[in-house]
Formats: structure tokens, sequence, C-alpha cells
């Protein structure tokens, strides 16, 4: 058995800072690229979801036992199914559902309140946030706020709830994985997406959906491929790896670039309003990720 993975401390460097690249910048394109899929006719979590994590997580799975990775125990397959369920059954199956009702800029600007999640799990298990980290978390949730605050971005409130629960789930999922019984990042991420894919599908089967051939789109189907790909195997992998080599706070700062990124590719590429309130909100944001990022640093000292 594998030993369990520590919650290391934050690590230096340029592998810190290409990993939160990814995250930060393909993340942040998702929420266009979930918008497009379901306009191409693919069901939300049959699909959108669901089958693209499963088909991700199996790619990944025999990619790593065919390189000579050791598969999950029993033990950590129990672990693993309780990230699969918090981070992408509950955190992103309900972003991809309130995305039927709700602007992709919305949906990030919502889910944007993780990081305050995540400090807060992060304390009760032990790691509290500096007071510098805390600034940033204030501010840049302030950001947030401003961004909503008369924004001409778009929702429903069954779908604001959903964006209200979705951030919950994924910063409790994060920060109680830190320290459990887990393979190797790279596995621990092949096995939730499969895990939690199988999930997904079964519970867009619950829900209603079918698979219908007739409604699919190219687009959607490019859009369902890059989610795969760029969302899935690249960008939460690298998020996994994040979780134990990285403080809490600048781990779950993606949630404030996200933002900025999915509501500027939404105006220039999908149309959605764009305004000069958007664009002081974000500068707030951005503002409050320098202050979290500084934090960390003088923290590594």
């Amino acid at each position: 058995m594998n030993a369990p993975v520590s919650a290391a401390p934050a690590r230096g460097g340029l592998a810190v800072a290409a990993a939160l690249a990814i995250v930060y910048v393909v993340w942040g394109s998702t929420y266009l690229g979930i918008r497009i899929a379901l306009e191409g006719g693919f069901p939300p979590l049959l699909m959108v979801s669901g089958s693209r994590f499963v088909a991700a997580g199996v790619v990944m799975f025999l990619f790593l036992r065919w390189r000579g990775v050791a598969p999950p125990t029993r033990a950590q397959w129990k672990n693993v199914l309780v990230m699969g369920a918090l981070l992408l059954l509950m955190g992103n199956g309900m972003v991809v559902l309130a995305e039927q009702t709700v602007s992709s800029g919305l949906a990030a600007v919502a889910v944007a309140s993780m990081p305050l999640w995540m400090g807060l799990f992060g304390a009760l298990r032990g790691q509290h946030a500096t007071k510098a980290e805390w600034l940033g978390i204030v501010i840049g949730f302030a950001g947030v706020v401003w961004l909503n605050a008369g924004s001409s971005l778009t929702g429903s409130p069954v779908g604001l709830v959903l964006l209200l629960i979705a951030p919950i789930a994924w910063a409790y999922g994060s920060v109680w994985s830190r320290g459990r019984d887990l393979p190797s990042p790279f596995m621990t991420a092949a096995a939730q997406m499969l895990a939690a894919g199988v999930m997904l599908v079964v519970a867009g089967l619950l829900h209603g959906e079918r698979f219908n051939t007739a409604e699919w789109t190219l687009t959607g189907g490019l859009a369902v491929a890059y989610l795969a790909v760029f969302g899935s195997i690249i960008a939460f992998t690298a998020y996994v790896w994040l979780l134990h080599h990285a403080r809490p706070v600048l781990v779950g700062s993606y949630a404030y670039v996200n933002p900025v990124i999915a509501v500027a590719l939404g105006a220039f590429i999908a149309g959605e309003t764009f305004t000069r309130h958007d664009l002081g909100a974000m500068a707030v944001i951005l503002a409050g990720v320098v202050f979290i990022t500084l934090a960390r640093a003088r923290q590594a000292k």
C-alpha cells in the first residue's frame, strides 16, 4: 500500500507556477466550452460532464498502468470516490446544470466564492491562512460581489442556487483530500474522473437525459473533446498535483482568475455583454490574487 499523501509545504519554482497557469487559463475557458457543448445539443450530466470524464479517466488510467503506475488500493478507491462525489459530481455537475440557465461569465463569477470556503475549511483542518492571504481573499471576493452587483450578466434563481452549492462542495473536497491515503497525483486524477464520470452518467439518466445524436452539432462535439482533453486530463491533473504541493489559498486563487478569462471569452467569442463595470471589478479581483500570491511567496521564504 502506498503511504498516505501528506500535505506538503508550498513549493517555489516553475512547477507550481506552470500548474497554476494551466488551471487559470484552461479552466477559465471551460465555462464557454460548456456553454457551446450545451448549445450543441449535448446533455449536461450525461455527456458534457459524465461521459467526457469517463473517457478522460479511462484513457489516463490505461496510460498510467501501461507506464507501470500502481492502481489505487481498495482503501484508496474509497477516498477517491468521496473526492469524485464532492469535486466532480457536485462541484462540476452543478455548474454544468446551472449553465443551462446562466451565462458562462456569471457561472465563473459565482464559483469564485470557493477560496473563501477553502480558507475556512483549511482553518478547520489546522492550516490557517495568513493575514495577507485573508486580505487577498476579501479583496478578491469584493471584486466578485462588484462584478455581480448591477452587472449585465444574467442567470436564473435555480441556476444561482446550484452555483452556491457547487463551490462549497468543491472547496470541502479539496481540503478534505489533503493527507488522505491516495495513489500518485496523476493516478488520483484518473481514478477520480473515472469514478465521478460513472456517477454523473447515472445522475444524468436519473435526470431524464438520453443520448440523441440527431441533436448534436460538430461545434458541440469539438467543445466536448476540448473539455475532455484540456479541462479534464490536463487541467484537472494539474489541480490535483497542486493540492499536495501548494497552500490551499493559493490553489483556490484560480477561482478568482477564471471569471476574468470566462467573462472576456464570453464577450469576445460568444457575444455576451461586457462593460466597463465588469472591467473594473476584474481589476479588483486580480488585485486580490496578487495579494494571495505575494503572501504565498513570503510564506515560502
